[in-house]
């Protein structure tokens, strides 16, 4: 998809296969899950998209069953996880849309939407062998707000198969 005005819907790929779609040319993965902190960062991948010419791809990873399911629950939270997963696809439009109404220039790359259901840790480090870079925020949606490095984005520093940018919160003034 060619450029994004602020009020022009960008369709979600849905990927039930634990990884985003193969076969893509490498571009610029943006790691998204709603919090302030991935909205700064899919920015910065916006910016870093254009730079480069390269496509973005914005990823959001939706884990059903942290735990698992226990035998034979799999067909009764069926249509919570397809609830679940139409959650976090309208959650990423609005995302966007936020970080693209808030845009001194509107973004005029190519750019994809994937909801992915797996483990968050485990997507990301696989989307990221096919990718240019990867870009993540420091501390997403999970608990313990006084870490400056959140798990995901450490285990991307650490592990990503490509270069890793880790946005920080924009100082405050």
């Amino acid at each position: 998809m060619a450029g994004v005005s602020p009020g022009q819907e960008v369709p979600v790929v849905l990927s039930v296969l634990g990884r985003p779609p193969t076969g893509r040319p490498p571009g610029v993965l943006a790691a998204c899950d709603g919090s302030d902190g991935s909205l700064w960062a899919l920015d910065r991948a916006m910016t870093e998209a254009e730079l480069f010419d390269l496509p973005l791809y914005v990823l959001a990873v939706v884990n059903p069953a942290p735990a698992g399911y226990p035998p034979g629950m799999a067909e009764l939270v069926q249509e919570s996880v397809e609830t679940l997963v139409e959650s976090m696809a309208d959650g990423l439009r609005r995302a966007v849309a936020t970080v693209l109404r808030q845009r001194v220039r509107p973004y005029a790359g190519e750019m994809s939407l994937h909801v992915v259901l797996g483990n968050v840790i485990e997507v990301l480090l696989e989307a990221s062998t096919r990718q240019h870079t990867l870009v993540v925020g420091t501390r997403g949606n999970g608990g313990f707000a006084r870490l400056l490095l959140g798990s995901v984005s450490s285990a991307a520093v650490h592990h990503a198969a490509c270069p890793v940018l880790v946005v920080p919160a924009p100082a405050e003034g």
